[in-house]
């Protein structure tokens, strides 16, 4: 997917890009390229398939769920180089966006683009999540919280559902069909407040595959205790006490 491909098939989905965010991109772009010879951002490099692996599936997230609201806050979860959280910005100027991750270097990646690309509102921090999330200036903060490839969904879970507000909602980006892990998380879900919604199913464009949006709504304030320490929601998910 080039460029132009990239801008039409937005439009296919009434996301009509600015010639100003078509240049963010393409600087988005140029940047990621340049970073990742000096350390391990992705192992998608080529622009055609960055801009349809990276870029567009981002951006899919935006097709299913309406992120069109004034003044809506989104926290990204162990965003990495920025996805899903940065194309999102891009496209909707109005998004407050939030980042948390664990690497040191991957901030100061995410510090340049946000610095070069002039983006607003932006806010990117490095730490892990389950310290974030017992912040009080963070927990129960966002409409929407997102996380991309991070871990199993009874994990993102805790990682997560601390963060959005009552009524808001957690949104895990999944590439495979995810029925077992969706099984397995509703203890934790419910757990922290949460209740699985949907799981929105559908094909990436030239053949690259199946992508699923699976989305947990916010009915209840998470318990006080969780988040746990950091590295405890990897070590023992919530439904295996």
């Amino acid at each position: 997917m080039n460029q132009k491909e990239f801008i039409q098939a937005l439009a296919l989905h009434e996301i009509h890009l600015s010639q100003e965010q078509v240049n963010q991109f393409d600087q988005y772009y140029h940047l990621l390229v340049e970073w990742n010879q000096k350390m391990n951002l992705t192992a998608i490099t080529e622009e055609e398939e960055v801009y349809l692996k990276h870029f567009y599936d981002s951006l899919s997230l935006a097709f299913y769920v309406d992120i069109t609201k004034e003044s809506l806050k989104l926290m990204d979860v162990g965003a990495g180089a920025g996805f899903p959280s940065i194309p999102l910005k891009i496209a909707f100027p109005h998004l407050e966006v939030t980042i948390v991750d664990s690497l040191k270097k991957r901030i100061h990646f995410l510090e340049t683009v946000k610095e070069n690309l002039g983006l607003q509102h932006v806010q990117v921090f490095h730490g892990r999540a389950e310290d974030f999330g017992q912040d009080v200036n963070h927990r129960e903060c966002y409409d929407f919280v997102t996380a991309r490839a991070v871990a199993r969904l009874e994990v993102l879970a805790e990682y997560c559902l601390p963060f959005a507000k009552v009524g808001g909602q957690f949104v895990a980006m999944k590439a495979a069909k995810a029925d077992e892990e969706i099984q397995s998380a509703k203890p934790a879900i419910a757990t922290l407040g949460g209740k699985f919604a949907e799981d929105i199913a559908f094909e990436l464009p030239e053949e690259v595959g199946e992508r699923h949006l699976l989305c947990i709504q916010k009915r209840k304030v998470t318990p006080k205790k969780y988040p746990r320490k950091a590295g405890l929601p990897q070590k023992k998910p919530i439904q295996s006490f």
